[in-house]
């Protein structure tokens, strides 16, 4: 009896210390998982704010209203990137777990903005590095800026009477955010082509990746998503040149857009390159989603087909 009972003893002891090592790691493993998801969300939160806040802080003529404007909306930014990137389905953020789409648009956007505002310091505090910004960007806005083209445009939107100084510093801006957005199209197109993009080991999330998107909504999803992809592709091209446009024609009925005041140019121009882009790049992420879609139901009747599922 007493045999037994050390023996059951033992058995017991030898149990919990099997379970204590096979938890332990697990728990360890999670606890790592989730730092690093909070790492994640609070680094990109604070890449908004850095982006956000870099027109305010370079520049030398920044008000104290500007900067209350620029401190409440930096911080929105930041507690709605965290929130998207906390949650399980996000509600606006698309592609959000399928980079690096997101991280070309921001490296886009950071750029124009930082490179924007360097040249634009360079009026008040001329450095080596304004000057040189300033030199490139000229001379791209020049290269850039022949008949029908979309800095043509800006340049022609601006009104008559303004100073000679205040175009060129337009040109400079368009030229240089427009090269800086046909960039990242270019970097995000050799991703895709080379990188075979979007490559992910547990398959593609259409629900968490195109949260606007309803694949049930009606209809085939591949010709839906080519539909909407061709629009976007058709809205990125011509908004390079139906912004200007309608800034023109809207100057004879309303106040224009001052783009005297630096900040004012700086987010302009900055949208007036991104937002197409970012269309273009959407519209062509659809097509490849779509086009995955194709090639998954050709693969699943093929294997059906060999199977004897289907008649041959």
């Amino acid at each position: 009896m007493a045999n037994m009972r050390h023996s059951a003893t033992n058995e017991r002891i030898y149990t919990g210390t099997r379970e204590r090592q096979s938890i332990a790691p697990d728990r360890i493993e999670g606890g790592w998982t989730v730092i690093s998801r909070l790492a994640g969300i609070l680094a990109r939160a604070f890449l908004v704010v850095l982006l956000i806040a870099t027109p305010s802080v370079l520049l030398v003529n920044t008000t104290p209203d500007t900067t209350q404007i620029v401190v409440l909306v930096a911080i929105l930014a930041a507690v709605f990137t965290m929130v998207e990137y906390n949650s399980t389905y996000p509600s606006l953020v698309e592609f959000r777990d399928a980079p690096p789409f997101n991280r070309i648009r921001f490296l886009s956007l950071f750029t124009t903005v930082f490179v924007l505002t360097v040249i634009a310091r360079g009026k008040d505090a001329p450095t080596t590095i304004t000057l040189f910004f300033n030199a490139l960007g000229s001379r791209i806005g020049e290269l850039i800026d022949f008949p029908y083209s979309p800095v043509r445009l800006v340049v022609l939107m601006m009104p008559s009477d303004v100073d000679d100084a205040l175009i060129e510093s337009v040109r400079t801006a368009a030229g240089l955010s427009y090269l800086v957005s046909i960039l990242s199209l270019a970097i995000f197109v050799l991703i895709l082509r080379g990188k075979g993009w979007p490559r992910q080991l547990g398959g593609f999330n259409v629900w968490i990746n195109l949260p606007t998107f309803d694949p049930t909504a009606g209809g085939d999803v591949v010709d839906r998503l080519k539909r909407d992809g061709h629009v976007n592709l058709i809205l990125g091209f011509l908004l390079p040149f139906i912004i200007p446009a309608f800034v023109k024609l809207a100057a004879d009925m309303f106040n224009p857009v001052s783009l005297a005041n630096d900040h004012t140019l700086i987010w302009t121009m900055t949208a007036w390159a991104f937002l197409p882009a970012s269309l273009i790049m959407r519209g062509i992420a659809m097509m490849r989603v779509a086009q995955m879609i194709v090639d998954q139901r050709a693969r699943a009747y093929a294997v059906s087909k060999f199977a004897g599922a289907l008649p041959a």
